[in-house]
């Protein structure tokens, strides 16, 4: 019988979202993808460090360790290493006990249609090109700061996954945004008060957000094994149209943070988030020096003039 991936989270990574490699990223920049083969041939048995999305990682898989949530959880190496390179990261794998054990290896080729095939809810990259890819084509994706690696919660079981969405170009899509960019505060404001009953159109990461509230569901608010928190720069009046958003969509947001421009970062510490995604660098920047975050390149397309019905 085939392996079915219906009613799966499934978790797209890449290797250097899960394991530190700064150092063969930089011989690939600096040397060209030969001398990086080569080099991961030469340091196959050498054990990879773990990056910054790895204890995520880890503590999804976990879930399936609950009894009647098993193979819940669907974690599928992306890669764009070739199969020949791969055995490292293999190897790491199995060192660290992971229940990895699907990856796709495209020896350079473009991952999206890959992500697609796999029904893919969430991808993890360092790769800003094919993060924006899947973007563009409706599937939640950030990329992981990996400027430094850092070793957040290193010491400490993840009993409860705590994962923190920003709202505008994340959870909702970027209108209202778009609206403060071009006309300011005072814009944005008046319009969300007008709009208040009106939900907001579905961001990025609006069906992520509904496949883990539908996880929660299964369980005693007390129990679940994933807690959420919208941590966003708005404030009221513009607050109410999101609870109302969320309330349309019938999705549960266990914490809510309406900062009005208040820095994020200490505010995630405080929530423990094990991943923060953002869609600007701005908050993404600070924010990964507390905690694991991403930058959601997301930009919703607009409709010019030549476009549009005649």
């Amino acid at each position: 019988m085939a392996y079915d991936l219906e009613n799966k989270l499934v978790i797209g990574v890449s290797s250097r979202a899960l394991f530190d490699l700064t150092a063969e990223n930089e011989i690939f920049r600096s040397q060209g993808v030969e001398a990086y083969c080569q080099y991961q041939i030469e340091h196959e048995k050498d054990l990879l460090k773990p990056g910054n999305g790895f204890r995520l990682i880890e503590a999804l898989l976990n879930i399936n360790k609950i009894p009647g949530q098993e193979g819940r959880v669907e974690v599928i190496i992306m890669s764009h290493n070739s199969p020949d390179t791969s055995l490292r990261v293999f190897n790491a794998i199995a060192h660290y006990g992971l229940g990895i054990s699907r990856a796709v290896l495209a020896s350079g080729a473009s991952l999206t249609p890959y992500l697609e095939a796999f029904h893919t809810d969430l991808y993890l990259s360092a790769d800003e090109k094919d993060v924006q890819s899947a973007i563009d084509c409706g599937i939640a994706a950030g990329i992981i700061c990996c400027d430094e690696i850092r070793t957040f919660h290193e010491q400490q079981e993840i009993s409860q996954i705590r994962i923190a969405f920003d709202g505008d170009a994340v959870l909702f899509s970027d209108e209202s945004e778009q609206i403060f960019r071009e006309s300011g505060l005072e814009a944005f404001e008046e319009n969300e008060r007008l709009q208040a009953e009106n939900p907001l159109k579905q961001g990025p990461f609006a069906k992520f957000l509904k496949t883990i509230s539908d996880i929660q569901k299964e369980f005693e608010p007390d129990q679940a094994p994933i807690r959420t928190a919208l941590v966003t720069a708005r404030s009221a009046p513009a607050h109410e149209r999101v609870i109302r958003t969320l309330r349309a969509w019938n999705v549960r947001i266990d914490e809510a943070f309406f900062l009005g421009g208040i820095t994020k970062r200490d505010v995630l510490k405080a929530f423990g988030a094990h991943i923060f995604f953002d869609d600007q660098a701005v908050h993404t920047a600070p924010a990964s020096e507390v905690v694991p975050s991403a930058r959601v390149p997301y930009k919703q397309k607009r409709i010019t003039e030549s476009e549009r019905a005649p």
